[in-house]
């Protein structure tokens, strides 16, 4: 019989993920794609049929409403939910699947509207009521956070006895050609990057200024670039989960150009999440600065370059000190050509369908709430090399890296 996919979320990350389903509809079966703005999702689905030959059905729903998703998770008889609407909903979303009794799958953690905060802790707490349900939800199947946590599951598997520290290095080369604009929802890269810089040394957090720690990383396929240290959600579960692990850091690349729009936006105000009273109304500038924004689903006919995603890791095997990169380069136009998104999104979105994919094969199991590390990360890396992003491994001396500065 065949199974039943509910895809919750139409924007840039939803029409990969609705794509791909597509084409793994053998495993997918029929696919249902859900928003509150369904004629997002109907073009979506235009798009899909012309390309593949899969039709998907459409649907709107408020993701903000348990009642309304228990509704639609309900209709649609689903098997699973991949859930790639806003994180403020990620609550809603996993508190619906444990009340219809379905596996749940997130690429992003749980953020509160009001707080630019972002951590795992209130999804964790719902380990329990998953359990109960007898159901699976299987946390941050994006890239990163997903596809680097299994990469230092692999590393940890095959190259490690210890892994010491880790640095995970987010490189988009990528030129959309406007003057500023962002990859992905603005309202939650924005929150991202503007918050404080955290890492993880000798059991504690370290807590840093915005862009305080720089360094120069070569990237392979993309040469030299300025790399800064964010807090990024990955970082919480691996401590708890890599051996030996005495330190975890995160970096990101930004050009001069969307520093200092960022700066200036920072500087007037536009990048605060609190209310303001403006002739009468109340607005959130934030809010109100994204719709001045192109959407980020646009960009991806205007996108040139390339991605590379990896982590950088040292630590011991055998005695030994050594040291491997895994990494991912993606290109920016072809991932336009096969799903009509951008790279961004594409490596969001493809390991969100794997992520999926290896639940309903029954190739990750489990009862309650887990991170992508958790589990066996063979399956998954097979899958990348099909599914359209394969990866790369270079070993390195001991005191070998990559930093140029």
């Amino acid at each position: 019989m065949a199974k039943k996919t509910l895809i919750i979320g139409a924007g840039g990350v939803g029409n990969v993920v609705a794509f791909k389903c597509a084409m793994n509809s053998d495993t997918f079966g029929d696919i249902t794609l859900a928003s509150r703005t369904v004629s997002k999702c109907e073009s979506i689905a235009k798009n899909v049929l012309e390309k593949t030959g899969v039709s998907l059905a459409t649907m709107s729903v408020d993701a903000d409403s348990v009642t309304e998703l228990v509704e639609v998770i309900t209709r649609v008889n689903a098997d699973i939910v991949i859930n790639v609407a806003l994180p403020y909903q990620d609550l809603t979303i996993m508190d619906a699947c444990t009340k219809c009794g379905v596996d749940y799958l997130d690429t992003a953690n749980y953020e509160h509207p009001d707080t630019a905060k972002f951590e795992y802790k209130e999804q964790w707490a719902r380990n329990t009521q998953f359990k109960e349900a007898n159901i699976m939800g299987l946390l941050g199947s994006g890239f990163d956070p997903g596809v680097t946590n299994v990469f230092c599951a692999y590393a940890q598997k095959h190259y490690f006895d210890e892994i010491h520290t880790i640095d995970i290095l987010d490189c988009n080369a990528g030129d959309h050609g406007y003057p500023f604009a962002t990859n992905f929802n603005p309202e939650i890269n924005l929150r991202e990057v503007s918050a404080k810089g955290r890492y993880w040394e000798q059991g504690e957090w370290i807590e840093t200024e915005p862009m305080a720690i720089k360094q120069v990383w070569d990237y392979p396929e993309v040469g030299a670039k300025d790399s800064y240290l964010l807090y990024h959600e990955e970082m919480e579960s691996l401590v708890k989960h890599i051996k030996g692990l005495k330190r975890i850091r995160f970096f990101m690349t930004f050009g001069e150009s969307y520093l200092t729009h960022m700066k200036c936006l920072e500087n007037v105000g536009m990048l605060g999440i609190k209310e303001v009273e403006y002739k009468g109304q109340k607005i959130v500038p934030m809010e109100f600065l994204a719709t001045l924004l192109p959407d980020p689903a646009s960009l991806g006919p205007r996108t040139k370059g390339k991605t590379n995603i990896g982590i950088f890791a040292k630590g011991m095997k055998d005695g030994v000190e050594k040291t491997v990169y895994i990494y991912q380069v993606s290109d920016h136009e072809k991932c336009y050509q096969e799903v009509m998104s951008q790279g961004v999104s594409y490596t969001t979105g493809v390991p969100a369908m794997i992520g999926a994919k290896l639940i309903l094969e029954g190739k990750w199991q489990g009862k309650g709430v887990f991170n992508m590390e958790e589990f066996n990360p063979d399956p998954f890396m097979e899958e990348l090399m099909v599914q359209g992003l394969p990866w790369n491994i270079m070993e390195l001396g001991a005191d070998e890296s990559r930093r140029v500065d």
